[in-house]
């Protein structure tokens, strides 16, 4: 258990002091770029699903007629 508890706290010291933490600016900059990201690749995956969706009930009804 002291091992876990001395990784724990290593771990904790190593972000304090080594890690280089982004600006408050910085960090609304990338998350807004993240979600403008998000919403646009959402509405391509809907649109190739879209048009997946139409084409395989365009070929089930060619196939059914």
């Amino acid at each position: 258990m002291t091992k876990v508890v001395n990784y724990i706290s290593e771990a904790f010291e190593e972000l304090k002091s080594n890690v280089s933490w982004p600006s408050w600016e910085e960090t609304q900059k990338y998350a807004i770029i993240v979600a403008i990201f998000s919403v646009v690749f959402s509405l391509a995956t809907w649109g190739v699903d879209t048009v997946f969706e139409k084409s395989i009930a365009g070929f089930f009804n060619w196939i059914k007629s």
